[in-house]
């Protein structure tokens, strides 16, 4: 039985063990706890875990990079999802062979098995001992503020009491030191060898243009050297995957610079692949009780300052244009122009579609429906292919419901979503409930409608039995929401389609429907996105599938090969014959061998290929080839028919002779 007061060595003697949460708190494991406080492990390979495994990481990462380049300035180094980084301010950036040292020496680092320390300080005491870090010193002045100090820096400063960590050695001797709030592993020899240093990039102190550009370094840690390995081999599956390079390779769309930065377009095959994706979400919506509305892609700024978007969001439009604008002929202005947006979102036009005329509560649930052209101004360095960017289509829905049809027709929702992105190919969910943070001036609204929002998507969430992970102030300015996230084929986490709950739109454009009393009532209002955005969607399908997508989405669906020219009029009867079906289909007449024309198609990701010779010509038959090389032959041309329109019409997946059988 353990005697209090203990610390977490005492409590938790398991190696594995790295931390402890105390009444709610991440600790250090030297904390020292009482019999009254509510204590539990903090294990290494748990989310928090690991977490603090990264960050202690890039500690040792500063203090390497602090020893071979001592004239070296920090800036912040925090945990990011599946890793870690550190900013630096050198006089020359980083090379490769830099990194090699700087590895060397976080290797000798972790041997000594320095100790992690706190040390609680006043600011003029952290001031005092970082006086050589001026940016350390800028975060000292921004404590309590860390999201307005930086991103990530919240590892460093908060609201609470500054913290420094003395790396210690065996005979007492700090060898290095560094601001930040903690907890850490209790020494380096935990964070052992499952590391590695990734890249290097550059980055504007506290992302401002405005601020002096660092250089960052990127690296991953992991519990083992195993599961460092396990995580390197999904980045070469991710980099074979990667949307950019297939999007080059199978010819689907491109980023003109003749165009600007983020505006994408979508060539021949890929845009009967987008085609494909949106004309079956359009038969899901008209299925489903929705209506299909449009709206112009610019609109008067006064549309904005209703929607509180100009207050809001107005960093993420596009500057105005100034339009309308009347000038005499002696050079006065007789009419003033307006300014005009590009509109970010559709949510604003929609409601005034509602308020176009009289409403009766017969009406609602009133699901509008659009494939809307939205245009936002991200930063290039933020740009990512077409996962982000500047110009999009959302397939943007706005529900108006009564406030005793909320949750019916959340549900709806949310089963509509996940059964629509199943049709798709994706089966691997979870939900993330997205909440307001408590004072924080962006969220707009009264704290009582907030909290009934929330709660009410919070039922709705657990009730689809899928597991839900907390994500504290993520939420819109006007709303709570609910997103899917999905899991693709090699494991990685996607968002998805977000529904989110908002009162607050309607009461800004004064929304109003006749209730069965006679009386006028404000709806509540639903925006729902399945896709986020076409180009985003289509990009992680293209990831998810690597290119090979199932029959119904493939811009080629079958290429006829003939074993010789003389069989090439056979074929084509065939693939006539599938035209008139609705098949993309082809016929290879080009002068290459046929074992050629396989490997160029298989390249191509083209799912069946038809191949023919005297035998299949003289028996009325064809051949299968697939993605992998397997082949179903001497099939009779009426039965391969059925089976490729069969294929089409149930959303198959085929890259084998068994997924056709």
């Amino acid at each position: 039985m353990t005697d209090f007061p203990a610390d977490g060595f005492a409590l938790f003697p398991d190696r594995s063990v790295v931390a402890l949460r105390v009444n709610g708190e991440l600790k250090d494991l030297a904390t020292t706890v009482t019999a009254d406080d509510a204590v539990e492990p903090v294990t290494i390979d748990s989310a928090d875990g690991l977490s603090i495994l990264r960050h202690s990481t890039a500690h040792v990462l500063a203090q390497a990079v602090q020893r071979v380049k001592p004239q070296s300035n920090l800036g912040i180094g925090p945990p990011v999802t599946d890793g870690f980084y550190y900013d630096f301010q050198v006089d020359e950036p980083f090379t490769p062979d830099d990194l090699k040292v700087i590895k060397k020496e976080m290797e000798r680092i972790v041997r000594e098995n320095q100790r992690f320390v706190r040390r609680v300080v006043t600011d003029d005491e952290a001031r005092a001992e970082l006086a050589d870090e001026p940016f350390k010193l800028e975060l000292i002045g921004l404590k309590g503020g860390s999201a307005e100090a930086a991103e990530g820096a919240s590892v460093e400063v908060g609201a609470g009491e500054l913290t420094i960590y003395d790396n210690v050695t065996r005979d007492g001797e700090t060898a290095w030191k560094d601001l930040c709030r903690g907890p850490h592993v209790p020494g380096t020899r935990l964070i052992g060898n499952g590391w590695d240093l990734t890249r290097i990039a550059g980055a504007y102190w506290r992302g401002s243009e405005k601020n002096p550009q660092l250089q960052r370094i990127y690296g991953t840690a992991w519990p083992t050297k195993d599961e460092l390995r396990a995580y390197q081999h999904r980045l070469e599956e991710a980099a074979k995957r990667d949307h950019r390079k297939l999007g080059k390779e199978l010819d689907l769309f491109s980023f003109p610079d003749e165009i600007g930065p983020g505006l994408s377009v979508f060539h021949p095959k890929g845009g009967i692949i987008r085609y494909e994706i949106e004309r079956y979400m359009r038969e899901r919506l008209l299925a489903s009780g929705y209506e299909v509305v449009n709206t112009p892609h610019i609109t008067k700024g006064d549309l904005f300052m209703t929607s509180g978007h100009l207050q809001w969001y107005a960093d993420g439009m596009y500057p105005p244009m100034v339009l309308d604008e009347v000038v005499d002929a002696d050079g006065h202005v007789s009419r003033e122009g307006q300014e005009y947006y590009l509109k970010p979102m559709n949510c604003p036009f929609h409601n005034l579609i509602f308020r176009s005329r009289g409403r009766s509560y017969r009406e609602l649930p009133l699901r509008l429906s659009e494939f809307g052209s939205v245009y936002r101004y991200e930063k290039s360095g933020t740009l990512a292919g077409l996962t982000r960017v500047r110009g999009m289509t959302q397939d943007d829905t706005h529900i108006y419901v009564t406030a005793e049809q909320v949750k019916g027709e959340l549900t709806h929702s949310l089963d509509f979503v996940l059964q629509t992105l199943r049709d798709y190919g994706l089966n691997d969910f979870y939900l993330e409930l997205s909440t307001k943070e408590e004072g924080n001036p962006k969220f707009i609204g009264d704290d009582a409608l907030w909290t009934e929002a929330t709660e009410t998507l919070r039922e709705v969430a657990e009730a689809s039995g899928l597991e839900l992970v907390p994500d504290p102030g993520g939420a819109a300015f006007y709303g709570p929401k609910i997103s899917v996230q999905a899991r693709d084929a090699i494991g990685r986490t996607w968002q998805m389609s977000t529904i989110q709950l908002d009162f607050n739109q309607p009461e800004r454009f004064e929304l109003e429907y006749t209730g069965p009393d006679g009386e006028k009532h404000r709806p509540v209002m639903i925006h729902r996105a399945l896709f986020g955005s076409v180009e985003r969607f289509f990009a992680i399908l293209l990831e998810h599938y690597a290119g090979a997508f199932p029959v119904w989405l493939a811009p080629v669906q079958v290429v006829a090969v003939p074993v010789a020219a003389e069989y090439g009029d056979y074929l084509a009867d065939i693939v006539r014959d599938l035209k008139t079906k609705g098949v993309r289909a082809e016929a290879d007449h080009s002068d290459d061998r046929m074992q050629k024309k396989i490997r160029t198609h298989t390249t191509q990701k083209v799912p069946l290929m038809l191949i023919a010779g005297e035998q299949d010509r003289s028996n009325g038959t064809v051949s299968f080839r697939f993605r992998d090389g397997t082949q179903l032959n001497g099939i009779p041309v009426a039965e391969a028919v059925a089976r490729i329109t069969g294929a089409i019409a149930g959303r198959t997946l085929v890259n084998t002779a068994e997924d056709l059988a």
